[in-house]
């Protein structure tokens, strides 16, 4: 295909070629385009500039070794979310090598012809549990975000090896299970944080009932300055468990401010974040955080969060332990996870606002 194929398309070829036929934007990127089609191009309020980034700034780096005899790691974890609702984890138990293999196995995935991506796209996937999309919500986007993703829900592994695509299938399944430990033993911490001080079958379910793992596909992009990978939103999570490669650009929004702090890649660390269930279930002592991604003009770039979240069918709100011991008035309503996930797919990213769907008001 020419380089000047989409030099003058018009909206229904974009969507036609993208997200119909499967190409994602990774098929623009490929074809050697050099104009970003104006379908991708966010407002101003919506980019990443110079006068908004703090170059110095980092979100705190916990060393994970000594955890079992070390009462501080969790005081640091605690701290984290409290202040920054993001940190990067090192020295961790998931073998760098499982890391590594996911890694490949993204880049596999997408590697693989529109042809076969699209068939697991929302119109072709024989389970919703497996999706290959482009972007957050193309329909209800004044402008796209430069992003491939295939999103696959976790029920078990008899499911998952029936239905999930064999490109990446047996790497994605084996991060999942390496990471449990690592999940619990935070979540333990975060708990204790909050006078809880038992994960019980009931509390598991509401904390990790359910988990769901993406791998994302930034490819290289014309004018990244115009658009973003991923535009500003908190996730709606528990925690997010995050792999990122070597490239950078994930940048999280400082508490109380308007700054913007890059998170940099650490060679085998982990990237934590709170979800907006978490704070919810914490009335609002753990924050998740607003963060994007910008797009790059000079590389392909991947990551693959893991999301850890309630089963949908429970009911999260703040928790008994913490209102009753901390004699807390409740900020946020009880609501049922899956509702709350749905209107938080309805629309496009827009910050912090689906936790509003959980206000009392």
């Amino acid at each position: 295909m020419p380089t000047t194929a989409f030099s003058s398309i018009n909206f229904s070829d974009i969507t036609d070629f993208v997200v119909n036929e499967g190409h994602g934007v990774k098929g623009l990127s490929d074809v050697g385009l050099k104009t970003l089609p104006k379908q991708y191009i966010q407002p101003l309020t919506e980019r990443i500039t110079t006068s908004t980034i703090i170059v110095d700034g980092s979100i705190p780096i916990i060393d994970m070794s000594n955890w079992d005899n070390d009462s501080k790691i969790g005081e640091n974890i605690c701290d984290a979310a409290e202040k920054w609702g993001f940190f990067q984890i090192i020295n961790h138990e998931i073998p760098l090598e499982v890391l590594d293999n996911i890694k490949a196995a993204t880049y596999r995935f997408f590697k693989q012809s529109a042809e076969e991506k699209n068939k697991h796209s929302k119109d072709n996937s024989c389970t919703n549990n497996v999706r290959y999309g482009t972007s957050f919500t193309p329909q209800a986007e004044k402008a796209l975000e430069w992003k491939d993703y295939l999103s696959l829900f976790y029920e078990s592994d008899e499911e998952a090896v029936d239905l999930w695509p064999s490109a990446c299938r047996d790497e994605a399944l084996d991060f999942l299970s390496k990471s449990d430990i690592v999940i619990k033993k935070l979540l333990e911490a975060l708990m204790k944080g909050l006078n809880v001080n038992e994960i019980d079958q009931t509390k598991e379910s509401l904390l990790m009932g359910s988990k769901r793992i993406n791998l994302n596909y930034y490819p290289k992009c014309p004018n990244p300055e115009l658009t973003v990978g991923v535009g500003r939103h908190s996730d709606v999570s528990t925690l997010t468990i995050l792999l990122q490669d070597n490239i950078g650009g994930l940048y999280v929004k400082k508490l109380d401010s308007d700054a913007w702090v890059h998170v940099p890649p650490i060679d085998g660390a982990i990237v934590i974040n709170v979800g907006d269930a978490l704070q919810i279930m914490s009335n609002g002592k753990y924050k998740s955080i607003e963060h994007r991604v910008i797009a790059n003009g000079n590389n392909n770039r991947i990551s693959v969060p893991i999301f850890v979240n309630p089963n949908p069918n429970d009911l999260i709100g703040p928790l008994q332990e913490v209102i009753e011991k901390n004699g807390e008035k409740p900020i946020y309503k009880q609501v049922l996870y899956s509702d709350y996930v749905k209107h938080f797919f309805r629309k496009a990213h827009d910050g912090k606002e689906t936790i509003d769907f959980a206000q009392i008001n």
